[in-house]
């Protein structure tokens, strides 16, 4: 199957939607985008694993990439897609709308359809973004080779709803556990209750949220940190006293430091406590205090916003890359079983990232 990269692209957003790609299935999707991409003589392709990367060549000033994930979470009814119509316009429903194949769709067109931009371009198309880091298409990539990540400027077409957000907030899960010791809670005076012990810990938590919004400002974006317990477990049946108990807590922090010096607040903050980390992530910065970023911010015309969430921008920002999300689609919406994208976003983003890779590239650097 080839798709009709240059036509019509709500038609093309929906073809690439209705081509099932859970994540470590993405294949029939990889290989249509492969063979499409193949046909644009002004683009050289190269596939590693299901992670496809098309480049031209022109000998411009600047690089801009620009990445798109194929794959989405497990599909719930709700494939094939349908058009729905509300109030404020037209919707495609379906799984992968939001999150991210509207971002695809709008770059398998202008990677088509540009055959001259002003500045050189990298299209990625990869494997595997919403699962563990270890399947990671543009890790996979990196590996192989970085060179192909090349850039001056990186723009991963996350559901923004054609807002540029800045940056990405790290994120860091771990666990604090308590030990008590097991008695019947009919002579609940013999042993030691561990969920009891909790008690500390939440209010740690409770005072955190009680001493303001936390709010972070960062080259002039502002972001909002999070610190919640999100799951506690305990107990071994309804008379035992519990002897342990354990609560998992998740540390959403600011690119103003770095995912060490994050962690090293936590266990400053919870020195008490046996600590396990699940997950540890860096941030990136907004990056956009880089003229490229700004030439693009400019072109956009909108005020930039923080990036709340974690996204691959970080990756990008690890190599020394600045990134930033842009793409369409309102990511409320993203997994959810009435998973949808507004057409009309498509078309703001796609004029947008089309205006400014035509537009001449002069004070970029």
């Amino acid at each position: 199957m080839q798709l009709d990269l240059a036509g019509d692209l709500h038609d093309l957003f929906r073809d690439i939607v209705d081509i099932r790609s859970e994540s470590l299935h993405e294949d029939q999707l990889a290989d249509t985008v492969e063979e499409s991409l193949r046909g644009c003589d002004h683009l050289t392709v190269t596939r590693i694993g299901n992670s496809i990367v098309a480049a031209t060549n022109l000998g411009r000033d600047s690089r801009v990439l620009v990445a798109g994930h194929l794959d989405t979470v497990p599909v719930a009814d709700n494939l094939p897609s349908h058009v729905e119509t509300r109030d404020d316009g037209d919707y495609l429903v379906g799984r992968g709308t939001c999150d991210m194949k509207g971002g695809v769709a709008v770059a398998l067109h202008l990677a088509a359809t540009l055959a001259a931009p002003s500045r050189d371009v990298t299209w990625v198309f990869y494997e595997a973004e919403e699962i563990a880091a270890e399947h990671n298409g543009l890790l996979k990539v990196r590996s192989h080779e970085e060179s192909l990540l090349d850039c001056d400027l990186a723009i991963l077409m996350e559901p923004t709803d054609a807002i540029i957000e800045g940056g990405c907030q790290g994120t860091m899960r771990f666990t604090l556990t308590t030990e008590g010791q097991a008695a019947h809670s009919a002579r609940s005076w013999a042993g030691h209750n561990a969920i009891h012990d909790l008690l500390p810990i939440l209010q740690i938590l409770q005072d955190w949220q009680a001493d303001g919004d936390h709010l972070v400002e960062v080259d002039g974006l502002t972001y909002h940190e999070g610190l919640n317990a999100t799951m506690v477990q305990g107990g071994l049946a309804g008379n035992v006293v519990p002897p342990t108990a354990t609560v998992q807590i998740n540390y959403r922090f600011a690119p103003d430091k770095t995912a060490q010096q994050a962690e090293q607040m936590m266990r400053t903050m919870f020195a008490d406590w046996t600590m396990e980390i699940l997950d540890l992530s860096s941030p990136a910065r907004p990056g956009l205090d880089k003229p490229l970023a700004r030439s693009f911010a400019r072109s956009v015309g909108t005020t930039p916003m923080p990036k709340y969430g974690w996204t691959d921008v970080a990756r990008f920002f690890e190599m020394g890359r600045p990134a930033l999300n842009f793409g369409p689609g309102d990511a409320i919406y993203a997994h959810k079983a009435d998973e949808c994208c507004k057409l009309s976003s498509l078309d703001d983003c796609a004029r947008a990232l089309e205006s400014w890779l035509r537009e001449r590239s002069e004070g970029d650097h």
